[in-house]
């Protein structure tokens, strides 16, 4: 077959019969020939503030579900360490490491052409040194094809952020609940209930913005909160369980999906309970093969002429 390095497909293509070509494994690409939306970038995000039009954004960390998010219309994907929680099983993101999100970013790239591919930087990527950081940020973009790089903190990651963009790499910011400094804030609090606070997440999210930031995350504030920092910003605000009054929202695929173990969290809204098919699907397979009932003769691959009792002699 020839190779296609855009080419979506899984495995090889079975050659017992031209009539009754099926794919060994996964499924043939789409032939769908749908004129696509134009390609998100940096820019087009940025020019999205003071528009009526949101910014659409979900996790993905592999090519099937970066596939599923692009196809649905989402405008930004972000490779996220919560992948640390919802992949990995690891009860905090500060488990991820450069490498997974560098692997991940790369099957996500590969499954998602229109959105702006943003890889978050994990834990201990950006906390030494600006050359540590710089390095990493372009291994993300080079090695794992992020268009950008997220990072945690407000006022006090304002030079790293103003470090990375100078270095040519866009960065979003994120501000609000942290759950890299779950360990200093002594869990995931949520910020900005006091007048202190609130004044404290403004001076973060500003000073994100004058560092050179394209956008930033809000999560885990108060609605009042977040849609007055979002009117004082210049750049589109995108919340995480912190109301409507962003410029765009974002949501973890597995918890929306319902994929996810555990309660969900206040503001997610599960559009589907996708683990409770998968158990009913998986419990009803098992009980084929246990009986016999699976393969069939649909699932077995034909001679090409009939073969002799001895022809294993």
């Amino acid at each position: 077959m020839e190779f296609r390095p855009r080419l979506r497909l899984i495995g090889k293509i079975s050659t017992v019969s031209s009539t009754d070509q099926k794919p060994i494994y996964g499924s043939a690409p789409s032939t769908q020939t749908t004129p696509r939306a134009a390609k998100v970038t940096v820019p087009s995000i940025r020019n999205r503030k003071g528009t009526d039009k949101k910014v659409l954004c979900l996790t993905a960390y592999d090519y099937p579900s970066a596939r599923l998010v692009d196809e649905a219309g989402f405008d930004l994907i972000l490779v996220g360490d919560s992948m640390a929680n919802v992949v990995l099983g690891h009860a905090s993101t500060l488990k991820i490491s450069l490498e997974q999100i560098i692997s991940a970013t790369r099957a996500v790239k590969r499954g998602a052409d229109r959105p702006l591919i943003v890889a978050d930087m994990p834990y201990g990527t950006y906390h030494i040194s600006a050359e540590d950081t710089i390095r990493n940020g372009l291994r993300l973009v080079r090695e794992g094809g992020a268009q950008a790089v997220k990072i945690e903190g407000g006022v006090a990651r304002a030079k790293t952020v103003k470090a990375l963009v100078e270095a040519d790499i866009p960065v979003l910011g994120h501000i609000g609940l942290l759950p890299q400094s779950t360990n200093t804030r002594g869990g995931y609090r949520i910020s900005g209930r006091t007048v202190e606070s609130a004044r404290a997440l403004l001076e973060d999210a500003l000073a994100i913005q004058d560092a050179g930031a394209f956008a930033v995350v809000l999560e885990g504030v108060p609605e009042a909160v977040a849609t007055r920092i979002s009117e004082r910003l210049e750049i589109p605000t995108i919340g995480i369980g912190a109301g409507d009054g962003c410029d765009g929202q974002i949501l973890v695929f597995h918890d929306a999906l319902g994929l996810s173990f555990g309660p969900a969290p206040r503001f997610v809204k599960r559009y589907a309970n996708l683990a409770d098919m998968a158990r009913k699907a998986l419990s009803e397979l098992a009980n084929d093969m246990g009986t016999g009932c699976f393969p069939t003769s649909e699932n077995t691959y034909p001679t090409h002429e009939e073969l002799p009792d001895n022809w294993d002699q």
